[in-house]
């Protein structure tokens, strides 16, 4: 016979508080205005809306310049979050309670009106905003773990100090293994000695090493003029393929612009400030016009006081009606053809490939060689997005027998005229 249980008769153990907490964690902390459209196509509509207009800014889980917009319809009407969307300074300069307070609590940075966005628009936008790109807190806290297991995982690989201890080791194990052979020979040699030998036998024994006249033989004299001429040779050779290579140069800016901060910590696409990067030949130098989409309102960074002297530059160059005058860092001969366009746009070449980690870059430097090998051997070794590309259809029916995938060099990519013209 089954006897009621209350819930207070239930043993509180770690595993039951433990899954009550994932539970309780789980629930979602925002509840959205019930106007807002959920459907997968209004938020993956919004989800572009916020990449071009809301991203720089903005984030749905966390701050960033501007608070964390998820669960803005549960704190404000939508109708009222739409208002504010459109004109911030209309709604602050209304008397609004909330939105002044949220104003001052982000040192008086205004948002940039949005007047251009339509109704729907809006509602695409809200329902990112809601609904998009949702993380469950229990995944993501198993995922945190997982990732720290990961990095110990990932920092179980051999340090380069510990690959110098070893070495050291190895070559101190080896002296060792010298020192005894040299023990056991001197042991031998003593031994030898003692016994009865003839007299070529006795010679041998009793020869001593004359390192004088190992240093004046021949064999000695050649191996040494060897290893100098090849020494020299290579130094000679590696200095004349650094002839015109600038990896790693890093010079120093007028402004100390940091990628590191704008395109990794605030996410930053390339494209809104190298303009050129999908539609020509060069990705462009932003002029000081497009810093002042963000800086007109941001004046400092982290929230500090007055505007930054590096930011002040700016404000100076748009004042004077003067050029920033950036030094160029990627600088390929005049002799060599390349085309941003061609390899972002058709090619979906992401930036990292030939600028390196650019979004962890304080200053930026030339990460990689830009030699012609250097670019024969991606051309070499990248295979082609073909797929939903009409470019490449008949291409691809031209290499269908081939057992390889297609790569550049299938498309004319090794030929001299396509750089060298």
């Amino acid at each position: 016979m089954l006897s009621k249980r209350s819930l207070v008769g239930v043993r509180w153990n770690f595993h039951t508080l433990a899954v009550l907490f994932f539970m309780l964690i789980g629930i979602q902390a925002f509840a959205a205005d019930p106007a807002v459209d959920s459907s997968d196509e209004a938020v993956a509509a919004g989800k572009a809306l916020f990449n071009t207009n809301c991203k720089t800014c903005h984030k749905l889980d966390a701050k960033l310049v501007g608070p964390a917009l998820r669960g803005a319809t549960d704190r404000q009407p939508a109708e009222n979050v739409k208002k504010f969307i459109k004109n911030s300074a209309v709604v602050i300069g209304s008397g609004d309670s909330y939105y002044n307070d949220l104003y001052k609590e982000y040192n008086n940075t205004a948002m940039p009106a949005h007047e251009f966005l339509s109704d729907d628009d809006l509602n695409n936008l809200l329902a990112y905003i809601e609904f998009g790109d949702k993380v469950d807190p229990a995944a993501a806290a198993a995922a945190g773990t997982g990732a720290e297991g990961g990095a110990a995982v990932a920092g179980g690989g051999i340090p380069n100090e510990y690959l110098t201890v070893i070495l050291v080791v190895l070559v101190v194990v080896l002296l060792l293994i010298l020192a005894v052979l040299g023990l056991i020979i001197s042991v031998l040699t003593k031994y030898l000695n003692k016994q009865e030998l003839d007299e070529d036998d006795q010679e041998f024994v009793s020869q001593k090493f004359n390192l004088g006249k190992v240093i004046k033989s021949d064999g000695f004299i050649i191996i040494v003029t060897a290893l100098v001429v090849a020494l020299v040779a290579k130094t000679a050779i590696d200095g004349l393929y650094s002839v015109g290579v600038q990896q790693g140069y890093a010079p120093t800016q007028p402004i100390a612009y940091s990628h590191k901060l704008h395109a990794g910590t605030l996410e930053i696409e390339c494209q809104y400030c190298h303009t050129g990067v999908e539609i020509g030949r060069s990705a462009n130098i932003p002029s000081p016009n497009i810093c002042m989409n963000c800086h007109t309102h941001v004046q400092n960074v982290q929230g500090k006081e007055g505007v930054s002297p590096e930011i002040q530059k700016i404000y100076d160059a748009v004042d004077n009606n003067t050029p920033i005058e950036w030094v160029r860092v990627h600088n390929l001969p005049d002799l060599a053809y390349f085309n941003h366009s061609q390899h972002v746009k058709v090619g979906g070449i992401e930036c990292q490939t030939c600028h390196g980690p650019i979004q962890e870059m304080e200053v930026v430097g030339q990460h990689s060689a830009l030699t012609m090998g250097w670019c024969i051997d991606c051309h070499r070794q990248t295979e082609i997005a073909t797929e939903g590309n009409a470019y490449y259809d008949k291409l691809v029916q031209i290499h269908a027998d081939s057992k390889d995938a297609l790569k550049v060099k299938d498309i004319g990519g090794l030929e001299c005229a396509k750089c060298h013209y």
